[in-house]
């Protein structure tokens, strides 16, 4: 079976990882007919592990630096839509703080890494 680069990365393997904790989420959120909140959520979740990817594919340090900033972008993207849910009550406090906890470890791994390729 074909190995990708990206699978080799733990700052995709933990965004993935993240990412499927957020998308759990999304699917109960669906259960509960909120399917713009779910949409929005599981938009972002991947959009974190997915850029991580697509940026390992470049054929340059800056473009891949530059997808890093993208999937970085999205940790706080993601952190937002969990705040609002979590003060909607759609999100357990205890939830927010876990998963925040992860994002932020995330988001400092990825800046590590993006400053690795300078």
């Amino acid at each position: 079976m074909a190995k990708f680069r990206f699978q080799d990365l733990l700052i995709w393997q933990r965004a993935v990882i993240v990412g499927n904790k957020l998308i759990d989420i999304s699917e109960k959120l669906e259960e509960i007919k909120k399917f713009r909140f779910a949409e929005q959520l599981r938009g972002a979740a991947l959009s974190v592990s997915n850029n991580i990817a697509e940026g390992s594919g470049s054929n340059s340090n800056p473009d891949f630096r530059r997808f890093l900033n993208f999937a970085h972008r999205s940790i706080f993207e993601n952190a937002n839509i969990l705040l609002v849910l979590n003060l909607r009550t759609l999100v357990s406090d205890r939830d927010l703080a876990d998963l925040l906890e992860e994002l932020d470890v995330l988001a400092r791994m990825i800046s590590n890494f993006s400053k690795s390729l300078k």
